[in-house]
């Protein structure tokens, strides 16, 4: 579903038309009616789907298979950005850990494992074993939800590679300087073993991560939900993989009818297991989809009245802040541009506050792209194109004279006429398409 177009009329007591008077022109139908153009305030609406926005959302996971130890907050708590929310114990996330801790601590003592009978073969293999265990670390990464956690993770990785490449470029030109005979066999295994201790400084770096991040923290504030919006990632790897491959664990969520998916505490959660959501409700927003024929009528700064399913009667005010410039397809086809509004409060039929909306609610913004004030007004009907123009028939010595006129802000129920049109000037407002030129009119 996309927008439709719907002008607005507003018309003040004081420059209200003239009331339709009915007339009998012999021998024609007796639904010709005469009026006058009046001065009004017209508004020409674009109306879209649109769906309630929060100011921001993020889902907590998992960083690592185990157990919810604990759970230090309720389903509807209000929480501030760094605020402990649970703590996972995992047992695989500490032993690998203290695995990382000891490769580290045996090369730090000297102890690389660099055999000087093949060096070339022996960089080689730090070279594989180096790409294949970053790649894990970013692909591991990818399956983690929680957006913050992600992308520290992935500036780790980035980190600890170059670090790592940098040492593996010194050992490269070394052993490459020991076969032209020009450096001697401990400088290339000296370099060699920094390489390999870049390497064993990342996996430790990153398994110590793991382990902080056990103790899940709001990325933002806002209010908490138990869960999240999407079904567990169990099948998602774990940054941990870098230092060696993570058994899928058994969650203790679930889904389907009468199945609560959230994780309670004691429950076993497997690594991007959705925990916790905290959604930032205190600036709600719109998302709407203006049709690409509306589209270049909509800018920044253009006010809408807001229709809510959920509270039918109602009425919500909106301001537009941003267009995107490139479309997005409906599931009916349509080429759409979205548009980002921020939601103010509303009133109900009787002036009441209205109830504040929900994230995800579905709405309608009736978007006010163009207005007029005291403009020189007709109805709608008494507008018709002739001749490739805009046409009216006024009245003129009792008979129906044909002119031209430019009509501006298009309203549902009455037009502007920029020109060609005065006010008070009598003319024909309904039944325009019975009228011939020279008719004699009352």
């Amino acid at each position: 579903m996309v927008s439709v177009r719907r002008p607005l009329v507003l018309l003040s007591a004081v420059t209200a038309l003239v009331a339709l008077t009915a007339a009998s022109c012999s021998g024609t139908s007796a639904d010709i009616g005469l009026g006058a153009a009046a001065r009004g305030d017209v508004v020409e609406l674009v109306d879209a789907p649109a769906s309630v926005t929060a100011k921001a959302a993020a889902t907590v996971t998992a960083p690592a298979d185990g157990v919810l130890a604990s759970v230090a907050v309720r389903s509807g708590d209000q929480v501030t950005a760094g605020q402990v929310l649970g703590v996972i114990d995992s047992p695989a996330a500490q032993s690998r850990l203290v695995s990382a801790r000891s490769a580290l601590d045996a090369l730090k003592g000297g102890g690389g494992g660099v055999s000087a009978t093949n060096l070339s073969a022996t960089q080689k293999k730090t070279d594989q074993a180096a790409a294949a265990a970053f790649q894990a670390a970013r692909d591991a990464a990818g399956g983690i939800t929680d957006a913050g956690l992600k992308a520290a993770l992935l500036a780790q990785v980035d980190a600890a590679q170059k670090a790592y490449d940098e040492a593996a470029a010194t050992a490269r030109s070394l052993v490459a300087s020991v076969q032209r005979g020009l450096a001697s066999v401990s400088q290339a295994m000296s370099a060699l073993t920094a390489a390999q201790r870049a390497q064993a400084q990342s996996a430790y770096d990153l398994a110590q991560s793991t382990v902080d991040s056990l103790t899940l923290k709001a990325p933002v504030g806002g209010i908490v939900q138990l869960g999240g919006s999407a079904p567990p990632a169990s099948s998602a790897s774990s940054i941990t993989d870098l230092l060696g491959g993570a058994s899928a664990g058994t969650t203790a969520g679930g889904t389907g009818p009468g199945v609560d998916p959230a994780v309670g505490a004691g429950g076993l959660v497997a690594t991007g297991t959705p925990l916790f959501t905290v959604v930032d409700v205190s600036q709600l927003g719109l998302l709407a989809n203006v049709d690409e024929t509306d589209i270049l009528l909509v800018q920044a700064g253009v006010a809408a009245d807001v229709e809510l399913d959920a509270v039918p009667g109602d009425t919500y005010h909106a301001t537009v802040t941003t267009i995107d410039e490139l479309p997005s397809t409906t599931t009916q086809g349509d080429v759409a541009y979205r548009v980002r509004l921020t939601l103010a409060g509303g009133t109900d039929p009787d002036g009441k506050a209205a109830p504040t909306p929900k994230p995800g609610m579905n709405a309608v913004a009736h978007l006010k792209v163009r207005s007029a004030q005291g403009a020189v007004t007709v109805p709608a009907a008494a507008v018709f194109n002739a001749d490739g123009r805009d046409q009216v028939w006024i009245v003129r010595d009792g008979k129906a004279v044909r002119t031209s006129v430019t009509v501006g802000v298009a309203g549902q129920d009455s037009v502007q006429v920029v020109s060609g049109l005065g006010d008070g000037q009598e003319l024909v407002v309904r039944g325009a398409d019975k009228v011939s030129a020279g008719m004699k009119l009352p």
